[in-house]
Formats: C-alpha cells, sequence, structure tokens
C-alpha cells in the first residue's frame, strides 16, 4: 500500500509562501526634524532561534571583525498536526482532463496544521514596535493566502494563516560586555492539507441506465420500508395512482431485495441518460439526452453479457 511514489512539495510550499509574506520589512531612522535619514531592509532567513542568537553575540569564525547586524528576522517550521476538526469526506475526489485519456483523479486531501515561528531581532525597542506595526494588522487573527497546492490538477485553495501570540524577551543579562538583544516572538498555525497521489487517464462513465422492472413473485417474508403513520392532525400524502388516501392503514414501500425472484423481475422501462458531448470533462457545458423505453411485454436483463432477452 504504501510505497507508492508522489510528491506535491506540500510542506516546502507553505515555507516559502510563509517567508515571502516577510521578506519586505524596512526600518526607519529619522532625525530631531522627522526627516528619514536611514532606511534599513530588515533581512529574513529561515532557522532556528538559539543559531541566530548564537551569531548575533559571537563570531562562529572566532576571528571577531564583526557581529551579525541586527534588526533581523527569522522563522522556522516547529511541527505539523493533523486538524480533524477541517476533515473532508474520505471519497471526494477533484477531477481534471487526463494526461491522453479519460480523467486525473485526486481523493481530497488531508487537514495538517503547519506551527511556524517568526523571530524578530532588534537592538533598540524602537526598531521592535516598527516591525510590528508593519505586520500585525493584516492579522485579524488571520491573514489568508491563495496557494496553488497541486499545479497538475489546478487545485487552488485559499489558506489562513492564524496569529496566536506574541511575546517580547530583553536577552540584556550579564556584565556590560554583553550584547543587548531584544527578541519578539510570533506564533502562526498555517492551516493547510496534504494532498494523496494522482490516478492519471481514469475510465469516466458515460452512460446510465435505470431499468424499472415488475416482480415476478412475492417473498414469504416481504421488506417493507415503512412511511410516517397519519394521524388525526397528519395524513400521508403518498398516494398510489388511482387509490384514495389512506388514513387508517401505514403507506408501505416493498424493499426488492426482499427476494431474489421478486429482483429478478421482467423489465418493463428503461432510462437511458448519456452527455450530448461524450468528449466534455470535468468543468466542460454540456447536457445530456434522456431516452424512454417501453416493454408491455417485459425483458430480461443480462447484465454480464449487457443483453436483453
Amino acid at each position: 500500500m504504501f510505497g507508492t511514489y508522489f510528491y506535491h512539495q506540500t510542506s516546502r510550499k507553505m515555507v516559502v509562501a510563509f517567508g515571502t509574506l516577510f521578506n519586505d520589512i524596512e526600518v526607519r531612522r529619522t532625525n530631531s526634524a522627522g526627516s528619514v535619514i536611514e532606511t534599513i531592509k530588515v533581512p529574513l532567513a529561515y532557522g532556528p532561534r538559539e543559531k541566530f542568537l548564537t551569531r548575533i553575540s559571537t563570531d562562529p569564525s572566532l576571528n571577531p571583525k564583526i557581529a551579525l547586524t541586527v534588526p533581523r528576522m527569522g522563522f522556522e517550521l516547529l511541527s505539523m498536526t493533523y486538524d480533524g476538526v477541517r476533515k473532508l469526506n474520505t471519497i471526494g475526489r477533484n477531477v481534471k482532463a487526463g494526461t491522453t485519456s479519460g480523467l486525473k483523479k485526486q481523493y481530497n486531501p488531508v487537514p495538517y496544521n503547519w506551527d511556524f515561528s517568526l523571530y524578530v531581532y532588534i537592538k533598540n525597542a524602537e526598531d521592535g514596535t516598527q516591525i510590528l506595526e508593519q505586520i500585525l494588522p493584516f492579522f485579524t487573527p488571520e491573514f489568508t493566502v491563495t496557494m496553488n497546492l497541486v499545479s497538475s490538477m489546478d487545485e487552488k485553495r485559499d489558506v489562513p494563516l492564524v496569529l496566536t501570540s506574541v511575546t517580547s524577551e530583553d536577552t540584556y543579562e550579564g556584565d556590560f560586555a554583553t550584547r543587548r538583544s531584544i527578541i519578539w516572538t510570533l506564533s502562526f498555525i498555517f492551516k493547510g492539507f496534504l494532498y494523496p497521489g494522482i490516478t492519471d487517464n481514469a475510465k469516466v462513465i458515460t452512460t446510465s441506465v435505470v431499468d424499472t422492472h415488475l416482480m415476478s413473485a412475492v417473498a414469504e417474508s416481504p421488506e417493507y420500508i415503512i412511511a410516517e403513520d397519519s394521524t388525526p392532525y397528519n395524513v400521508n400524502y403518498m398516494v398510489l395512482d388511482k387509490h384514495d388516501t389512506d388514513t387508517s392503514t401505514r403507506i408501505r414501500l416493498l424493499n426488492e431485495n426482499s427476494d431474489e425472484a421478486i429482483a429478478e423481475g421482467r423489465t418493463v422501462s428503461r432510462t437511458t441518460v448519456v452527455p450530448k458531448d461524450i468528449d466534455a470533462i470535468t468543468h466542460d457545458a454540456f447536457g445530456f439526452t434522456e431516452t424512454f423505453d417501453s416493454y408491455e411485454q417485459g425483458i430480461t436483463h443480462d447484465p454480464v453479457a449487457g443483453t436483453d432477452n
């Protein structure tokens, strides 16, 4: 069962989408007159929090020429969890025209949450508030991103990115030689989906046939579907042809699975439905042609051979 290769790069797309949202943040420095004297584009990189803290405070090359500059931002994917609240119908499918014929079919995706953290490293509080005010107003508490998650199926979804918390930490501890670093941590949940494999060139049902047959026998213990009882305040309005409404007995529908002989009754009418455009696929506009046939003497249909007798 497992081992059939497919890869839609879903997690990679979630990471790229998350980083893209925050890769154009600026910090502006002004003088006493309010004029902008410096504009800094805040760098963004993927990596764990501890790695950036180490590089900010020391030089990993052990050659202390220049420390890592701040302000700076980093982010990382922390975990993935299943989200049963958003579960879709397991047997639901997405379809698209096949590569050579028929259809591409893909079952509904499985909902997962991607937990991200965004770290903002700054040296002074003013830089931090500038960065936060360029981010927080867009989350109420979610921001929706439209993503093309499975390009071969043209599967585009609006994926909510939910801001769950904002915390601050000041690492100014130790002696006077220790470098101060203020860290803002923003926690997010990306509510996306993981997609199963794709079946290509699957066959398409192009004809639907419904037979109505007359029962040839009565079961010894028939099974009925019982309709609602009639009461002085409510009567059954399901009336058979040429019969009056029965207010004293139940309306009963005979289940043809009660007996094999009943199910093998002769066909007295047939409805056949076919699309007008046999090559129409998925969302193409097309109608149906319906054919109704009646057999006064009744016929017997062989579903295996596909013939009538």
